[in-house]
């Protein structure tokens, strides 16, 4: 197996716009890191005002005709993109390993086979679109919104411009995806694809830089009609802020605090395992992670020792090594920022079960967090309150079902969350008064075609199967 050393350095010196790769208007680049080795592996453009402009302009070229697009060819197109995403597995699970840092067992799953699925699953998905309908003398057709930005994190780097341009090019839109600046050479690998394809030019496009450039002039632009932004709920606000000057849609999936209840009549040592594996996944630097862990006070002290000895067994390292568990969070500013909200856990009286804000044992280099556990966190404190985004997990007593209803509510956040019961339709009851977008009942699993997106501060809009297609579509009457 290579190891994160053994890796060439990628220098992206091109955009893709107009189904060209195109030199971008300005020299600048921006040096891409490996969390694991702190080493430069590749580069991308600094991308300008200038480049968003073409971008832009191509997508509005390519719109008209591929709007028109039949239905049925937008769906083989997305199916031919969803395979040759197979073909290349391998290949995007070791980079996102590389820029991210998930062990890459787990990446090959998950970031390399949520994108295929992305695209692969949406042909079904637009067969069963109700594209038109009759209501009353009126047929109600469905329409694309228009040209899109789509403006992506990177945590789950891939998937999450993989869940735009999907449901986006579906719909009949032309899109310009700017990735983040922190994990972007995936997304080019995309754009390969496309190229080699030979999608219709204009159709997906490619514009690398950072946020308050490139991604304040997509928000801005008069000729985008929709923005689709995943990210930071303060940068969420900054989008919406700007977009709202052309009154254009916005779709927002943004920040979580979730809560993980585990009732009294629950079995503690399957419940805790699984929540403390929802929390730590991707070292923490998951938007829906279950970061709170919500336990009878009566059992408090057993789920303490229940999460402790999960939690040590996240083995932090190379992504690349097989027994590896916890890979390191993606920068050196993540880093700092978890560690500090770990010192403010102390500060502020919760007590450190175990982990801590030094680093790993034998792990000089890279990103790397101690899975941390906290116990008698209470609702006031910062690490019970904002997103913390790593491997961070706050254990919070409650005395009764109305009080654990209470402190899962108590947060600005509603994008996720878990309630674990002896009795599934009980589960189901406390689950229905979670004022969150998803709720997981005994640990169920993540639906890739359910419906994705928050309450409050997580946002608004939704994300993958017909929800998500639903997001990139006008409806409008034809009164007969």
């Amino acid at each position: 197996m290579a190891t994160t050393t053994e890796q060439a350095v990628q220098v992206r010196d091109k955009l893709y716009i107009g189904g060209e790769w195109v030199t971008p208007a300005g020299p600048g680049k921006i040096d891409v890191v490996n969390a694991t080795t702190e080493q430069v592996i590749g580069s991308i453009p600094e991308g300008s005002h200038e480049d968003v402009d073409r971008a832009v302009a191509a997508a509005r070229g390519a719109f008209d005709v591929w709007s028109r697009t039949a239905v049925q060819e937008r769906a083989e197109w997305l199916t031919r993109i969803a395979q040759a995403l197979g073909e290349r597995m391998g290949e995007i699970a070791a980079l996102i390993a590389q820029e991210v840092g998930m062990p890459l067992k787990l990446s090959s799953m998950i970031q390399a086979g949520l994108p295929t699925m992305d695209f692969g699953s949406m042909a079904q998905v637009m067969a069963e679109m109700r594209w038109e309908e009759e209501v009353g003398n009126s047929l109600i057709v469905r329409e694309p919104v228009g040209v899109v930005g789509a403006i992506t994190p990177w945590n789950y780097p891939l998937h999450q411009i993989s869940a735009k341009v999907a449901p986006a090019l579906a719909a009949g839109c032309t899109i310009v995806v700017k990735p983040s600046e922190v994990a972007p050479l995936n997304a080019f690998l995309l754009a390969e694809i496309v190229d080699a394809l030979e999608l219709p030019p204009g159709v997906f496009n490619l514009v690398t830089g950072y946020g308050p450039v490139v991604g304040e002039a997509l928000a801005a632009h008069p000729d985008v009609d929709m923005i689709s932004f995943t990210g930071s709920t303060r940068a969420g606000r900054r989008v919406s802020e700007v977009a709202s000057a052309t009154i254009k849609k916005v779709a927002l999936e943004l920040g979580g605090k979730s809560p993980n209840v585990i009732l009294d009549d629950a079995d503690l040592q399957p419940a805790i395992v699984d929540g403390v594996s929802k929390c730590f996944l991707n070292s923490g630097q998951t938007c829906s992670a279950l970061t709170r862990m919500l336990v009878p006070r009566s059992r408090l002290q057993e789920a303490e020792q229940i999460a402790a000895a999960t939690a040590q067994q996240f083995k932090p390292g190379d992504p690349f090594a097989a027994d590896t568990r916890l890979g390191p969070v993606v920068s050196e500013t993540q880093r700092e920022r978890v560690r500090g909200y770990i010192r403010k856990g102390v500060e502020e009286g919760a007590r450190l079960v175990t982990g801590g804000d030094e680093p790993p044992a034998g792990l000089e280099h890279g990103y790397f967090v101690a899975p941390t556990v906290f116990s008698e966190v209470t609702p006031e404190m910062t690490i019970a309150q904002e997103e913390i985004f790593g491997p961070v997990l706050a254990l919070m007593p409650y005395e009764d079902e109305e009080d654990a209803v209470r402190i899962a509510n108590a947060t600005d956040y509603g994008l996720a969350g878990g309630v674990w019961s002896g009795d599934e339709e009980r589960a189901k009851r406390v689950a229905r008064r979670i004022r969150t977008g998803q709720v997981e009942i005994n640990g169920g699993a993540f639906n890739p075609l359910a419906p994705f997106g928050g309450y409050k501060q997580s946002g608004y809009g939704r994300e993958l199967g017909r929800f998500g297609l639903e997001e990139f579509l006008q409806i409008k009457s034809l009164q007969l």
